[in-house]
C-alpha cells in the first residue's frame, strides 16, 4: 500500500504525522504519559514534543495539571484541536492532489517478489 506522509516545516517549528498522532492520543487519553506509552515513547520525549509544540504556536496546544491525590492530566486546548484539524485537512488535500502522480510512479515500480521480502528465522 502506498502512503503519503507529510511534514510541514516552518522557520522554527515542524508538525508531521508523529506530533499529530501524539496530539490525538493526548486528546483521547487525557494524559501525556498514556499517549507516550501508546506510541512506545518515553514520558520525557512526549513532554519534550508537547513543550516544543506549545512554544511554537501563539497559544499552547496542550495544557496539563500536575498529579496528586486527584491525579493529573492533559488536554488539547481549542488551539490544539484547531491545529490538528488544519493539519489533517492539509494532508487530505495533498493526498487528493498527489494521487495522479503517485499512481504514475507506482506504474514505474518493479513488482515485489517473494525473495525481496525478508524471511524470519
Amino acid at each position: 500500500m502506498t502512503t503519503l506522509r507529510l511534514r510541514i516545516l516552518f522557520d522554527a517549528a515542524m508538525i508531521g504525522p508523529g506530533k499529530a498522532e501524539l496530539l490525538e492520543r493526548i486528546r483521547d487519553t487525557g494524559s501525556i504519559a498514556a499517549a507516550g506509552r501508546q506510541m512506545e515513547m518515553s514520558y520525557k520525549r512526549a513532554w519534550m514534543l508537547v513543550e516544543e509544540m506549545n512554544a511554537a504556536f501563539l497559544d499552547p496546544l496542550v495544557v496539563s495539571a500536575r498529579g496528586g491525590p486527584g491525579g493529573g492530566g492533559a488536554q488539547l486546548t481549542d488551539n490544539g484541536a484547531r491545529v490538528l484539524l488544519l493539519y489533517h485537512d492539509i494532508v487530505a488535500s495533498a493526498q487528493v492532489a498527489a494521487a495522479p502522480g503517485i499512481a504514475a510512479l507506482e506504474t514505474l515500480l518493479r513488482p515485489a517478489r517473494a525473495a525481496d521480502v525478508p524471511a524470519g528465522k
